[in-house]
């Protein structure tokens, strides 16, 4: 990431979250859990946001919630599905932002290719689902461990 933009982004960000809460009556969201051969799950580390989160972001207008999970895991991590990714669940996520909903996506076949994340990945890494690190944000080890526990899938992120 560029020095400017790393200067700047944890006052722009907020204010971007700030005028999508203002502008819009829903929002929604796609978070996708990419598990590699040896069982690990990808995650990644924002610029903005502390801890390690599953890749996704917003759906764009125009696209599908397949079509934006499929874009954020490649923006933000450079994998590139090879196969469909899998809906396993649904999120209303009233503590992020009132009206926001999330859904996640599973892909587990894929290739390597570039990241165009736009300097809002700070770091990508694989990681066993039973030894996270301890900075793995709540919504996200909610979600492995609905994946890959058999935790009863919540309703609220």
């Amino acid at each position: 990431m560029t020095d400017w933009r790393a200067r700047i982004e944890p006052f722009t960000r907020p204010l971007f979250f700030a005028l999508s809460r203002a502008t819009r009556g829903m929002t929604l969201g796609v978070r996708v859990v990419a598990i590699d051969r040896a069982g690990r799950v990808m995650l990644v580390r924002h610029t903005y946001l502390p801890g390690w989160w599953l890749p996704g972001g917003g759906v764009d207008r125009g696209e599908t919630t397949d079509q934006a999970a499929l874009r954020e895991l490649r923006e933000e991590t450079g994998l590139i599905a090879t196969a469909p990714p899998r809906l396993i669940s649904i999120h209303y996520n009233e503590r992020f932002f009132r009206g926001d909903h999330v859904l996640v996506y599973r892909v587990d076949a894929f290739e390597a290719g570039p990241s165009d994340s736009r300097g809002e990945i700070d770091a990508v890494d694989w990681f066993d689902p039973s030894d996270l690190p301890p900075d793995v944000n709540r919504g996200t080890r909610d979600r492995l461990a609905e994946t890959f526990q058999g935790a009863r899938i919540s309703p609220d992120w």
